[in-house]
């Protein structure tokens, strides 16, 4: 017996006619009739006398009906309750680099959401989330990681990574005539230079390996300098402005795209941080791309979805 199969009841018994139930209830007449029939099996007594005609309440129908309604006031309560409850309860995310800018306001009155102030590269945050330390992150991932640490992505934002180059002009540039730094220190950038090291091998761009933690910032521009041939960026976000000898331009043939995935527990239960993430996905505009003009890694989890939508 099941919650559903009482309100079907409650309903057959208000409208005394299959049809109008139905409709009410915005399930199909067949599956409404199944479903009754279903109850009455595991209560082991008729509900309703039936005819092409007419339908009316049997005897035990009519006994079972106000006890069955006080079930079902209960039973709302009890949701709005804990509906109450889960908007106070605290939920932790974890981040990389970005979240949206309304974060917060998106998770308004569904829970306390406490954004961690330790900002950590992408596989350090799914590890976080696989391990309990956080309940959610905002990261880059791939499915072969989602499944290893029995984890579940949403898509939430993407980022168009542009090439920097000394300036002044902002014309696009191939990806095979950019160069992408790979950095030593596989504790911080390990997604990075995965990233990366699958963009080279697919097209043709060049990798560069350092040791300075120069992916992003101010080391990013001195290597630019050097290097003299435009370096793609990172996704990671820095405070520093880009200096006036150094222009952002567009990557193609393909442009590379980056995605962000909010992060949880595969079997993650709590009312609260299912909520949470439905809350700040639920209107995210799916994400479209041009699979012959764009790329994303064999392994993102966004890819088959993003490309099969632009058909």
């Amino acid at each position: 017996m099941e919650l559903r199969q009482l309100r079907y009841f409650v309903a057959v018994a208000e409208e005394l006619n299959f049809g109008r139930a139905a409709a009410r209830l915005l399930i199909a007449g067949p599956s409404l009739s199944q479903q009754i029939k279903a109850l009455e099996r595991d209560l082991g007594v008729r509900l309703f006398d039936r005819d092409r005609r007419s339908v009316t309440l049997t005897a035990s129908g009519q006994a079972l009906l106000p006890g069955i309604r006080d079930l079902l006031r209960q039973a709302d309560e009890l949701r709005r309750s804990a509906a109450g409850l889960s908007a106070t309860e605290p939920v932790r995310l974890g981040y990389v680099s970005w979240y949206p800018a309304d974060l917060i306001s998106r998770s308004s009155g569904v829970a306390q959401l406490l954004v961690d102030p330790w900002v950590m590269p992408s596989h350090t945050q799914a590890t976080r989330v696989a391990e309990g330390s956080v309940d959610l992150a905002i990261c880059w991932i791939e499915t072969g990681d989602l499944a290893a640490h029995d984890l579940e992505a949403r898509w939430i934002g993407t980022d168009r990574l542009l090439a920097v180059a000394a300036g002044p002009g902002t014309a696009p540039v191939r990806a095979k005539d950019c160069l992408l730094l790979v950095d030593s220190d596989l504790t911080t950038w390990s997604s990075w230079n995965k990233y990366a090291e699958e963009f080279a091998q697919d097209t043709g761009a060049q990798i560069v390996r350092i040791d300075d933690g120069g992916i992003t910032g101010p080391a990013l521009f001195e290597h630019v300098r050097r290097l003299r041939r435009p370096v793609i960026n990172s996704p990671k976000r820095t405070p520093t402005p880009l200096p006036p000898d150094l222009v952002e331009r567009p990557v193609v043939d393909p442009a590379p795209y980056w995605t962000w995935a909010l992060v949880s527990r595969r079997d993650e239960a709590r009312t609260a941080v299912r909520a949470t993430i439905e809350a700040l996905t639920h209107d995210v505009e799916p994400l479209t791309l041009d699979p012959g003009t764009t790329w994303l890694p064999a392994g993102d989890p966004f890819r088959a979805q993003s490309w099969s939508s632009s058909d």
